[in-house]
């Protein structure tokens, strides 16, 4: 009974933070498919394509694919680390001030803030950063949480 007890409250303290635990399934997704599929979805070139001719993918409202967790990871912690917080950031996290290129497409006013939070909180507050790939370390890659 002592241990059932334990058991019980143990999963009741913890519970809080089950509750914050935020997903790329539950809570990014649908704000991609709300702010970022018209330009980043099935109909987008893969990233290789895109760097061909950006340009002309640019012109056709074109980004490259980010349609599923594992692509976008591509942007997080990939090949292409940090691109995904450099375009999303509001320029609080820049030298100059200036918000990413990205960052207009997540909503308007109200909604673009909390969107931004919720990718920040689901990539990791201390985790976020806005330097090249290149100039990303190990551990700052480790502390990316970003579940699926």
């Amino acid at each position: 009974m002592n241990k059932l007890l334990s058991a019980l409250l143990l999963l009741a303290a913890s519970w809080p933070a089950l509750a914050d635990e935020i997903t790329y399934q539950k809570h990014i997704r649908p704000v991609w498919e709300e702010q970022c599929e018209r330009c980043h979805g099935t109909s987008a070139p893969e990233y290789a394509t895109f760097m061909k001719n950006p340009r002309q993918f640019e012109l056709d409202d074109k980004g490259p694919r980010m349609d599923g967790y594992e692509a976008m990871m591509f942007f997080i912690n990939g090949q292409e680390a940090g691109m995904l917080m450099r375009r999303l950031d509001d320029g609080s996290n820049t030298q100059d001030g200036q918000p990413g290129n990205m960052y207009r497409h997540l909503g308007r006013k109200e909604a673009r803030l909390e969107n931004l939070k919720l990718f920040k909180k689901w990539i990791g507050e201390d985790a976020w950063t806005t330097k090249k790939t290149a100039d990303i370390t190990p551990e700052e890659l480790q502390r990316i949480k970003a579940k699926n």
